[in-house]
This record gives C-alpha cells, sequence and structure tokens, in this order.
C-alpha cells in the first residue's frame, strides 16, 4: 500500500506520524512523509521517504505586541495553522497526482486536508490523527480551551452557555471566519461547524490516541471517531543515564518536564519543582529540560535531583512514582497507560483542557496555573503521593489503555478505509 503522511512542523506533532509510518512501514507499505524541510532529516532517520513543502514563514507566528487573549490567539493560530493550508492543499494534490497513495494520513493541525475534503474532486481516503484531546463540541455547552468540567446541573449549563457565546464571539467565530476566507479564495464551500469541530468529523477516519476513560461524556460519537489507545512511541536517542542502574532503589521518583514546545520558561513548573523538594531525602527528582541546555536553568539543582537534556521515557516510565507536567498531551498519555499518577500545571495551547482532564478523572491534581508556587507544587506532590486513590485511578486508566492494541486499532482502521473506497459526491 502507498501512503502519503502529512505533518505539522512541530515536534510534537511530527513523532506521532513518524512512529505510525514505521508502523506502516514495518509490514512492508510505502510511506512518504509531507512536512518542512526541518524535519528532513527525523523523516529519513525513520527509514521513511521525506516530501517537502514550504509553509513561507508561518514559523514566525508569535505576536508578541498583543498580551495574551483571544486577538493574539486568533492572530497566531491564523499564522501557525490556516495560513498554509493553501500551499499544503497544493502540495497534497500534487503528491497525490504523482505518487497516487492509496490513504492520506494527516496530523489534526494539518489543515490542507480541509480543502480536500471539502471538494468533490476525486481523492484517496484521509485519516486523521489527533495530537490532543478530544475537540468535539460538548453536550454541556462548554467552550473549548478554558479547562472547564462537565457541568454537573441547570446552573452549570447556563454559566457556561455565558462563556460559550464570549469565546464564540472572541476566538471561535473569528478563526473560523479566517478559515472560511482561505476556502472561498480556493473556491470551496465553508467548514460545516467550528474549526475544530470541522476537524474531527470531516475525515473519513479520525484516530483519537487515548482511551474513553481519560475523555468526557460526549454522549453520541461520530462512526468515524476510533479510539485507539497510545500511539506507538516515537524512536529516541536519548540512552538511559549513567547514574540510573546505580540509583537509590528505596527512593520514589518523580519526574517533571515541560515537553518541547512550552518549555522556554523553566520557572514555570521545572524550577518551581526542583525547589518544592529539595527537602525530601526520601525522593529522586528527575528532570527533563527537552533538549534545552542544563543551563538554562536559572536555580541550582538539589542535590536530590538529576537533569537530562533527554530521557528514554519507555524505559524509565515503569519506575516513575510521580509525572508533574504543565500538560503535554502525549506525556500525559505516556504516563497513565504507565499508571502514574500526574500533577499538572498548564494552560497554554491546550494544555487548560489536558489538565483539567486529569483532574475530573481522579488520576491527578490540576493547579490550574502557568505558574504554580513552590508552595502549592510542594503540597500537590505531598498529596498525590500519599493519597492511595490518584494512584488507583491512574492504574485503572492503564488498564483502559492495555485493553487497546494501538497497532492494530491504527492500521485496522486504515485498511478499512483502502478496502473501501471512499464515495463521493459529484
Amino acid at each position: 500500500m502507498r501512503v502519503l503522511i502529512a505533518a505539522t512542523p512541530l515536534t510534537g506533532h511530527v513523532n506521532p506520524l513518524l512512529a505510525i509510518g514505521r508502523l506502516l512501514s514495518a509490514r512492508g507499505d510505502s510511506v512518504t512523509v509531507l512536512t518542512d524541510p526541518a524535519f528532513a532529516d527525523k523523516v529519513t532517520e525513520a527509514g521513511l521517504r521525506f516530501a517537502p513543502y514550504d509553509d513561507h514563514g508561518s514559523a514566525s507566528y508569535l505576536e508578541p505586541t498583543l498580551p495574551p487573549g483571544p486577538e493574539r490567539w486568533t492572530n497566531e493560530f491564523d499564522r501557525r495553522f490556516i495560513a498554509p493550508m493553501p500551499v499544503q492543499a497544493a502540495r497534497l494534490r500534487e503528491l497525490i497526482a504523482s505518487e497516487a497513495p492509496d490513504v492520506i494520513v494527516a496530523g489534526s493541525m494539518f489543515l490542507g486536508v480541509l480543502p480536500l475534503l471539502l471538494d468533490t474532486k476525486p481523492r484517496p481516503p484521509i485519516v486523521v490523527v489527533n495530537i490532543s484531546i478530544l475537540f468535539l463540541d460538548r453536550p454541556d455547552g462548554a467552550p473549548l480551551g478554558m479547562g472547564l468540567p462537565p457541568a454537573r446541573d441547570e446552573a452549570g449549563f447556563a454559566r457556561y452557555a455565558q462563556f460559550k457565546a464570549g469565546m464564540d464571539a472572541a476566538f471561535v467565530g473569528p478563526v473560523r471566519a479566517r478559515a472560511d476566507r482561505r476556502l472561498a479564495e480556493l473556491g470551496l464551500p465553508g467548514l460545516p461547524a467550528s474549526l475544530t469541530q470541522s476537524i474531527a468529523i470531516l475525515p473519513d477516519a479520525f484516530l483519537q490516541p487515548s482511551v474513553p476513560e481519560f475523555e468526557y461524556d460526549f454522549g453520541s460519537l461520530p462512526e468515524t471517531l476510533h479510539f485507539v489507545g497510545l500511539l506507538p512511541m516515537a524512536r529516541t536517542n536519548a540512552a538511559v543515564p549513567d547514574w540510573w542502574p546505580s540509583r537509590d532503589r528505596s527512593k520514589r521518583i518523580v519526574l517533571v518536564t515541560q515537553g518541547t514546545l512550552a518549555n522556554a520558561e523553566f520557572s514555570q513548573v521545572v524550577e518551581p519543582t526542583l525547589q518544592a523538594l529539595a527537602h525530601r531525602d526520601d525522593l529522586l527528582v528527575i528532570a527533563t529540560t527537552g533538549g534545552r541546555p542544563i543551563s538554562a536553568l536559572t536555580v541550582p539543582i538539589p542535590a536530590n535531583a538529576r537533569v537530562e537534556r533527554f530521557l528514554p521515557f519507555g524505559e524509565i516510565l515503569p519506575e516513575i512514582d510521580l509525572l508533574v507536567t504543565n500538560g503535554g498531551y502525549g506525556s500525559v498519555c505516556q504516563a497513565l497507560s504507565a499508571g502514574i499518577p500526574i500533577v499538572s500545571a498548564g494552560l497554554s495551547e491546550d494544555k487548560a483542557e489536558v489538565s483539567a482532564r486529569i483532574g475530573w478523572s481522579g488520576a491527578g491534581i490540576n493547579l490550574a496555573t502557568n505558574t504554580p508556587s513552590v508552595a502549592a507544587l510542594r503540597e500537590a506532590v505531598d498529596t498525590a503521593l500519599s493519597d492511595p486513590r490518584y494512584r488507583d485511578r491512574a492504574g485503572a486508566i492503564a488498564e483502559a489503555f492495555a485493553r487497546r492494541d494501538a497497532g492494530r486499532e491504527i492500521l485496522s482502521a486504515i485498511d478499512g478505509l483502502v478496502r473501501t473506497p471512499v464515495a463521493l459526491e459529484g
């Protein structure tokens, strides 16, 4: 089978799709990966064929002159994801003509698939792989992005309706309008729903890399939606640190990370966690900088701590007792699949929603801030380690992950579409 993978040029978006690409390649499929040239080496190192596209500088998407808020978020979302859509779509069409792929597998924010999904021209089946929480419209009316748990009563429904009206006016509506303008320039109809809802309902298959136990009840789900469990882990060149085999095994281990994207300011989570736990002789605290130099830390490394640029999560997670994180979806799912409780502090990107699910599920503590205090982190870690209910809930979610063979689920969803070609109108 010939497979075309399309990935948004961000590490947290590329890595999951490369893992799927290796899964397909291992069984003999021919896999081409379309993404920015900055990721060419990663693609070829994975044993896959690289195809480039130029996003014409949309990577410079920050609006430092604007304060955090809907206007800045809209502009950033437009530059990062919507602006490249016509270029991505044109490149997809070129590769469809030259490579004749049997199926396209795209990341959920590679919006170049939307023009193909809305067009009536012939195309291969399109599978979208989500890289975040399930962002369907919620039955309780809660707006996406605010990190709100499910409403419990009519007062909650009414309050969420007010929040949603404000968010729709300030962010959801403007983002949809910008996407619709790009689509109109291509001679295509507008989106059938909000941008996030459209991404989830338009593809021929939508793969959610999680389990229902870590998601809210959305009521009736689209038939095209597949919970696939934990995506295969991306390969890493990170080796087990020299000190790992000789560590004191009587000490419990706390792992702290800010991932590879929102890690410009270690003062948000990593540094205050090191400070909060520096007095704990009964703990080994491990921090990873997500590739940044260890010298970027501005606080001394305590005697009970170790810091590495990268860590082989697949090898060390079985020994971890607690994850402290800013709410990166991938690392959170990895931790939960290993039954590890979580303390989360993050509100940027999708992190408010991820953190809210951590608290709602009972598998951890949501501090609901980007900048937790040393005292708040110390208390949260103490509570999460001492109260068995958090590990019990994380263990129950781990059992749900264990019941799903992600490789089999992914291949089955893809193969089902190729065996049953998509019927297009017109």
